[in-house]
């Protein structure tokens, strides 16, 4: 009985790190391309520096 409960326990687990996984693909793509925005400013800024 308690392996049972144990598996499931697991399942259940797994099943919720992979919907929030899957619902931050669009969060964690967005997020990339902020970062390169921001490393093109910091680029330009230091080009413009010189």
């Amino acid at each position: 009985m308690k392996k049972n409960f144990t598996r499931v326990a697991l399942l259940v687990l797994v099943a919720g790190y992979g919907a929030a996984g899957l619902a931050a693909c669009n969060t964690v793509e967005g997020a990339g391309k902020d970062v390169k925005a921001t490393g093109s400013t910091i680029e330009n800024s230091a080009r413009n520096a010189k």
